[in-house]
């Protein structure tokens, strides 16, 4: 899963002008002509005022300097007041988007005006039509155990705010001052919210209390002040006295104000794990199955998709694990039996270093295979990292997060390794391919270096496109050939695929056809055979982001479909490579866009 977040949703594209190069440079070449086109000067504009609302966002693509300095020292105004001005920015930029004449462009420009249409077009309905939940976190709930200030700020400011020197310093003094102020807005949404019949699930909010429990503790134990101490070059007594003040006057205060907001949400909180319980919810989870799978599928379409898909993936499993003399018990038994092998984990921390190190070797592996695949590799290395330990309970199992436009940071591939018993060895290749190479990394870094491309659709991500690319790029990995001489390695591969059926079933099962929680839990744990902790914690994700899990499968069969029918129209023509670069070179887009990218490229190379 990628660390994201524009995720949007469908509208009517117009056919004409969206002939993209058939391959290889001459799209680069098409982006880079168009770089100094109005178009692409107005989505800058729009790039440098969405960054100006989102400091953090310019702080992890090492962006806040220069004329953007300032926001080194600022957080995400959460306030009324700043919801209020994100939705009036919105309409006024789509406003300016609509003054463009849509009609006179072509190529790659054609796609950068309908991908950003699409984007404020879904994001200006949504803003008028919903008045509860996340704007940021694309969620009904604004504190969880994966959406607040208080989860997701000092892992920032731990890992991505830097302390090289003294202005460095007092910015991050200006951001531990702006968290005491997050958290109290998170927590004044959040009142609003319940009073409106808005409230997370009962075992959502155990969650976020138990995290929200472990962050608060006295100054000198809190991340925020280790932080300082680990990193901080120049750091003085007088700044190490001011941190622990802000911490003790006015971050502790507001921990304890959230907590007892979120107490007093238990008392009223049902064990309906449905987003259909609250009001308006049946609504905003249809909306949000367009806006993540970027297609018009009903919650019964797509439940029926991942029935079938699981059934299809559990017989070709079956036929793998009777390859390895595996027959007795049903598929999700006999994988179950796969996780008796003591040497497949480690449950101490040296073990934990060595795992990340393998994945990174595996990582290092891969790519030197890709060459083949693609025409172009990004520049921005990626690294494998472990979940930091203060948000391993609510964490998912693994995500992605972008390098540093800037070159200071590279991408970062992170592992949830609270319980190693969750992860045996021979699931984890997978999951690497899927957020590292030649997934979410190669499909983020290409097009955060195609020329010319504007910074706006660079940075761009749709869930549907993105994550049906990654599982793509699991399918993928495996016709490279990782898996040759490791059956294990690829049954993981197999069940990965299954997993990724079974979410749709469990997703749509929760939000439309009210599913309970354990019904959801024990189907995955019946088709897959994981431990039941692992599957809770994940369908609690879903819970917490209904339809976003929906985009995987969505996204990859649309991916494998449209590869299909180029090479059955191109025939002895079709090379690999330049169906990569069609689909990747022009950055992230809805389905309905891809389709036509890939269409266009079928028959201008035919």
């Amino acid at each position: 899963m990628l660390t994201r977040r524009d995720f949007i949703q469908n509208m009517t594209l117009a056919t004409s002008g969206l002939a993209l190069a058939a391959a290889g440079l001459p799209l680069a070449v098409k982006a880079d002509e168009a770089a100094s086109s109005p178009l692409s000067a107005l989505l800058d504009q729009f790039f440098t005022e969405d960054l100006k609302r989102s400091p953090e966002r310019a702080t992890i693509l090492g962006l806040d300097k220069g004329d953007l300095a300032d926001l080194r020292g600022k957080l995400t105004d959460h306030s009324p007041a700043g919801v209020a001005a994100s939705k009036a920015a919105t309409a006024d930029q789509l406003k300016r988007l609509k003054q463009i004449d849509r009609a006179s462009l072509s190529g790659v420009e054609a796609v950068n005006y309908d991908c950003v249409a699409y984007v404020l077009e879904q994001r200006d309905r949504v803003n008028k039509r919903f008045d509860f939940g996340s704007p940021w976190d694309r969620s009904p709930y604004v504190v969880s155990q994966l959406t607040g200030s208080y989860q997701a700020v000092p892992t920032f400011l731990d890992t991505k705010h830097k302390l090289d020197n003294a202005a460095d310093i007092d910015s991050y003094l200006a951001r531990m001052e702006a968290f005491a102020t997050a958290l109290n807005e998170d927590t004044e949404a959040l009142n609003r919210d319940v009073s409106r019949g808005v409230v997370p699930p009962d075992f959502i909010l155990d969650t976020t209390l138990t995290q929200l429990e472990k962050l608060e503790t006295d100054s000198d134990s809190s991340v925020l002040l280790t932080s300082l101490h680990r990193r901080a070059k120049d750091l003085t007594q007088e700044k190490l006295d001011a941190a622990r003040k802000i911490y003790n006057e006015k971050i502790s205060p507001a921990f304890e104000k959230q907590w007892g907001a979120l107490k007093a949400a238990r008392a009223k909180a049902k064990h309906d794990a449905g987003v259909w319980h609250i009001k308006d919810g049946a609504d905003w989870y249809a909306e949000y199955l367009q806006v993540n799978t970027t297609t018009k599928m009903t919650p019964d379409e797509i439940h029926k998709m991942g029935l079938d898909h699981a059934a299809d993936l559990t017989g070709k499993i079956d036929a793998i694990l009777k390859g390895q003399g595996l027959t007795k018990g049903s598929v999700g038994a006999r994988i179950k039996g796969l996780y008796t092998d003591a040497n497949m984990y480690a449950n101490d921390d040296p073990g934990r270093e060595q795992l990340i190190a393998d994945l990174q070797a595996r990582l290092d592996n891969v790519v030197a295979r890709l060459p083949n695949f693609f025409h172009e590799l990004p520049k921005a290395k990626a690294v494998v990292n472990r979940v930091p330990k203060m948000i391993e309970d609510g964490a998912p199992l693994a995500y992605y997060q972008s390098a540093a436009l800037d070159g200071s940071r590279p991408a970062t591939i992170y592992f949830n390794l609270k319980d190693t018993h969750e992860w045996p060895k021979w699931a984890l290749p997978s999951t690497l391919y899927h957020e590292g190479m030649p997934g979410h990394h190669m499909q983020v870094g290409l097009a955060q270096e195609v020329p010319g491309l504007p910074r706006y659709r660079a940075n761009m991500f749709f869930s549907g496109y993105g994550e049906g690319w990654a599982l793509y790029a699991e399918q993928l990995a495996d016709e490279m050939g990782v898996y040759e001489n490791d059956p294990l390695g690829r049954i993981g591969y197999m069940k990965e695929m299954m997993f990724r059926a079974g979410r749709l079933v469990i997703d749509t099962g929760m939000h439309a056809k009210k599913w309970s929680r354990e019904k959801a839990v024990a189907y995955m744990v019946d088709l897959l055979g994981d431990a039941e902790s692992a599957m809770t914690r994940e369908t609690d994700r879903y819970c917490t982001w209904p339809g976003q899990a929906c985009s995987y499968k969505i996204g990859h069969a649309t991916w494998v479909r449209l590869r299909g029918e180029a090479q059955a129209k191109l025939g002895g023509k079709f090379d690999i490579k330049d169906f990569h670069h069609a689909g990747l070179s022009a950055g992230a887009m809805p389905l309905d866009v891809l389709s036509r990218v890939i269409g266009d490229y079928a028959s201008t190379k035919g």
